[in-house]
């Protein structure tokens, strides 16, 4: 049996997926991205990705690297007048028996190949052989994207080493975008809605207040509300407002004093969170409505980036969806969605990014780099 594809097999080691075996940066697209996947990287369990990226980022005498956690920052220092960032996360959701990878009908498939083993490849591979670009660029390739939001690499980075994200004039995140610019991204906002009504026993059910039922109320609200579509830069951002959870109930012979709607609020980045917040709020009136969570969207900013959006040769769409460019953009830098792969396959067991995309995106990078 051979080594992975991608991979350079250590000495007397012979197993197909070889997990001590060294990253080839220089290696086919296709074969690193292979080996991406290859080695399990779940959310809080990227110590050996991380290692094997640095040490192959480290082996290039144009780039100064440093880990954090377990993501990895690697930078040239060329005196360029301009410093572009390029960030793609290592982690993935679950294995769901889509482990090793294959490579069938153009496609690589497997855990992550989608999002985003397929774009960190690509960067990757721009890191190793694009060594005199025309401006600087800084390279990340950070931890638990896919978890909650403390735990995020960039959130890290941005608390403890700031300055090597803000130093950034924009940044592209390889997040999957069918190698097309999403641009900017929708806000989150999660909040509780609640009905009150009096326990009683369900044999004497008229002497309470049926909470649940009269959580029937705000179901319809949710129902008859139309989500806005929102412009901002010639995109149309949809917004979404929807009943995600309903808990109501202590025992099974109890009528329930209290019911929670818990309800989740898509909104378009011309909204700050607190606008958000009052737009939830006021379409629930009388009722106690408690925020949860509550994260700002990003604008598309296509003023700041249009250069960028047009030597990419892609026309621009709305991120429907909330990415990593918000923490960007709450750090005063401009940044797109721009990756390999199809968004709607993200987290499936059948999840796998198209070899076209693969070299689409790196060789249409790598023109605008050089």
């Amino acid at each position: 049996m051979t080594a992975a594809p991608g991979l350079t097999a250590a000495p007397g080691l012979t197993a197909a997926l070889d997990l001590t075996a060294a990253l080839d940066l220089t290696a086919d697209l296709v074969g690193l991205t292979r080996a991406l996947v290859d080695l399990p990287s779940e959310s809080g369990d990227e110590a050996l990705i991380a290692d094997a990226v640095e040490e192959a980022l480290r082996a290039l005498p144009h780039l100064t690297v440093e880990r954090i956690g377990n993501s990895v920052v690697a930078r040239t220092d060329l005196g360029r007048p301009e410093r572009a960032l390029i960030a793609g996360h290592l982690d993935t959701v679950p294995a769901a028996g889509n482990l090793p990878s294959r490579l069938a009908d153009g496609r690589v498939h497997g855990l992550g190949a989608c999002d985003m083993k397929g774009g960190v490849a690509v960067a990757l591979r721009l890191a190793a052989t694009v060594t005199a670009p025309t401006r600087d660029l800084t390279y990340v390739f950070y931890e638990c994207e896919e978890v909650e939001g403390d735990r995020n690499g960039l959130a890290r980075i941005a608390a403890a080493r700031p300055g090597l994200l803000e130093e950034a004039g924009l940044a592209i995140l390889m997040e999957p975008s069918d190698a097309g610019v999403e641009a900017g991204c929708q806000g989150i906002l999660t909040a509780d809605i609640v009905v009150k009504g009096a326990r009683a026993h369900t044999a004497r059910a008229w002497q309470g207040v049926n909470a649940a039922h009269k959580a029937a109320r705000v179901l319809q609200l949710l129902d008859d509300h139309t989500p806005e579509r929102v412009v901002v830069d010639g995109l149309e951002y949809r917004e979404g407002l929807s009943a995600v959870a309903v808990r109501a109930g202590v025992a099974g012979n109890v009528v329930p004093d209290e019911c929670v709607v818990t309800v989740n609020c898509r909104f378009a980045p011309s909204r700050s969170a607190e606008e958000a917040e009052a737009y939830v709020r006021g379409l629930f009136p009388g009722y106690e409505v408690r925020v949860t969570e509550v994260v700002a969207g990003a604008l598309p900013h296509l003023d700041r980036v249009g250069g960028l959006v047009a030597a990419l040769g892609a026309e621009p769409r709305p991120k429907l969806g909330w990415t990593d460019v918000a923490r960007f953009a709450a750090l005063g830098v401009p940044a797109l969605n721009y990756g390999p792969g199809d968004p709607s396959l993200a987290h499936t067991a059948g999840e796998y990014v198209p070899v076209a995309h693969l070299e689409q995106c790196e060789e249409r990078l790598r023109a605008w780099l050089r």
